[in-house]
């Protein structure tokens, strides 16, 4: 009868969500220190630039398909600055919004996620369109939860450029790429961390999403190509590190970024440690609770109505659930490093380190 019940919760979640633990981890990239001046001109022309590894290449946020465009990134630091690098081939390169904080989704676009803390709350997006319009923003919570969007944020000291390998809005020829340049201060970025310092030896969550649309071309001019009812055709969603569903504002799910202590050109290794795998599943019981609660009107008051016992690389874990007047708490001691993983009813996660 257990078995029964929590098949069909699970199987209703599943449906819900899109999300399993049986996908892949999330992307991991390794940003490297400069080794000369950084010019943001969109074109990354420096050593440093030449010498950083490309990302992998986007794929559908879904986690699919392959994107009719290829795109990568790269990412280097130094002292002052976070730097970003995409290029985006593209054969029809065009914009049109031109007032800063605007929708820029709208117009095709290159988009920067960034949780420094990694709990999911308290995070940066960024958005710019071929014009080099931009679109900086900070989010309380995700969507998913009531909590205000600070949209009349700005990354103060933000530097950023395009370069188009081909011409910006014009119909009559094919183009090649386009790529943007980003340097976001350090002394903004942190802001929403724990601590003000630069991440050296550190990671991020970090993600990057690439909006496409569908285009028409009307008297020379391009616009969003609309169906035979007048309503835009949906947009393509390319990402680095897969989302699953349609909706960057999982946190949860973006990439790792680690921030090397040596330069660019070296070797380093950063591999994502033990104690994430236990968040995603501390997250499955997350969205499971609240695919219950959607179903059921009240929340499980038995995680086992949510998610049977789990093993995780081998070592069986035993989260528990404590329920309280504004909502719940599930919890576990990490059997890796006796550090106490916490997340709350809305979305946050929590780390108590263990006592020495």
């Amino acid at each position: 009868m257990m078995r029964s019940f929590f098949c069909l919760t699970l199987g209703y979640f599943f449906m819900v969500t899109g999300y399993s633990q049986s996908h892949p981890a999330p992307r991991k990239y390794i940003a490297y220190k400069t080794i000369d001046p950084m010019t943001i001109d969109g074109k990354a022309e420096e050593r440093s630039w030449k010498k950083a590894a490309f990302s992998e290449d986007f794929i559908d946020i879904e986690g699919q398909e392959i994107p009719a465009y290829q795109t990568n990134v790269k990412m280097l630091y130094d002292q002052e600055y976070l730097y970003f690098y995409a290029k985006m081939e593209d054969p029809h390169i065009w914009g049109t919004l031109k007032q800063r904080d605007t929708v820029i989704f709208y117009n095709n676009d290159f988009e920067i996620f960034i949780d420094p803390d990694g709990d999911t709350h308290n995070y940066l997006e960024f958005e710019m369109n071929a014009l080099n319009t931009v679109w900086d923003l900070f989010i309380v919570k995700p969507y998913r939860e009531p909590a205000p969007i600070v949209d009349s944020w700005d990354i103060q000291g933000l530097q950023s450029a395009v370069h188009v390998e081909g011409s910006l809005n014009d119909a009559s020829d094919t183009d090649k790429y386009w790529s943007v340049e980003v340097a976001m201060p350090w002394s903004v970025l942190t802001e929403a961390n724990t601590h003000s310092r630069v991440p050296e030896k550190e990671f991020w969550r970090i993600n990057f999403s690439r909006v496409n649309w569908d285009h028409e071309i009307t008297n020379g001019t391009y616009s969003r190509k609309k169906d035979a009812e007048g309503d835009y055709l949906p947009e393509y969603n390319w990402v680095w590190s897969p989302q699953w569903v349609i909706n960057m504002h999982e946190p949860e799910k973006w990439g790792y970024v680690y921030f090397s202590e040596k330069q660019v050109g070296q070797k380093d290794d950063f591999q994502i440690p033990q104690d994430e795998s236990l968040k995603w599943v501390l997250y499955d019981l997350y969205r499971a609770q609240k695919a219950y609660y959607s179903k059921n009107n009240t929340w499980a008051t038995d995680l086992h109505e949510l998610m049977e016992d789990l093993t995780i690389q081998g070592t069986a874990i035993d989260p528990k659930m404590e329920l309280h007047a504004s909502g719940w708490n599930i919890f576990l001691e990490s059997p890796f490093t006796g550090d106490l993983l916490l997340i709350k009813e809305d979305g946050e996660f929590v780390i108590q380190p263990k006592l020495k």
